[in-house]
């Protein structure tokens, strides 16, 4: 029996062993465009986790503690930047906590001219299917996530490793340490589950899915348009949540 986790680190590191099925879909999202599905296993995941996390710490000089605005929508990079906030020991603030003065913004299209006229560091992300570049020029002074994430290695070391009373989640209810991100459970449920949601992942009802999944063995799927929810959950065999 694995020891119990104290940090997201620990819990990553354990489910991307191999007898942790590393293999099984973890992330799995349908956008709101025709044929738009992305699929991503624990290991694959994990891969864009520490790239994200690598990418926050030696590119954007991002500290643990240091708290990342993720004002994203159902997408699946939602869950990936939720899981290098976490393992960098950032804080992962939802667009609801109130007011809070982040040290970087990650945002898509619609809400970019809002934050750069606010004056805040920004990696914006084009919210393509697969995660490639925005395809007009940016501001000055706005990363793009597309086109510096992909050359960041595939393992990450934090400088200053996340401990479990660090704060880890921030939103309109209040703040979460990394101990109590691990706690989150889905109500009703002990084992795996395989949970489909039009809820963004970034929220508290997102950010319990993902961590319940990735514990318990089980999997998430994202639904950008909320009509297609029964659907999608039907053709994924997952329970709506």
């Amino acid at each position: 029996m694995p020891p119990t986790p104290s940090t997201f680190a620990d819990l990553l590191a354990q489910q991307t062993r191999p007898a942790a099925d590393p293999g099984r879909p973890l992330v799995t999202w349908y956008g709101a465009q025709p044929g738009e599905r992305v699929e991503l296993s624990v290991t694959s995941w994990a891969n864009w986790v520490a790239k994200t996390a690598s990418l926050l710490q030696d590119e954007l000089d991002v500290e643990r503690g240091d708290e990342v605005l993720l004002d994203l929508p159902s997408h699946w990079l939602g869950p990936v930047w939720l899981g290098a906030c976490w393992a960098l020991g950032a804080v992962a603030v939802a667009p609801d906590a109130g007011h809070h003065d982040p040290a970087l913004v990650v945002c898509g299209p619609a809400t970019l001219p809002d934050h750069v006229a606010a004056g805040r560091r920004v990696v914006a992300t084009s919210l393509s299917a697969l995660g490639t570049r925005f395809t007009e020029p940016l501001p000055a002074g706005v990363v793009d996530l597309g086109e510096v994430v992909w050359g960041q290695p595939d393992a990450f070391t934090s400088w200053d490793p996340p401990r479990p009373a660090d704060p880890a989640w921030a939103d309109a209810q209040g703040t979460l340490a990394q101990s109590d991100v691990l706690d989150l459970r889905v109500e009703g449920t002990g084992g795996p589950l395989r949970a489909a949601t039009a809820a963004v992942p970034v929220s508290r009802l997102g950010a319990t899915l993902l961590v319940h999944a990735l514990g318990s063995g089980g999997g998430t799927v994202w639904v950008a348009d909320p009509d297609r929810l029964p659907e999608v959950a039907a053709t994924e065999r997952a329970v709506t949540c």
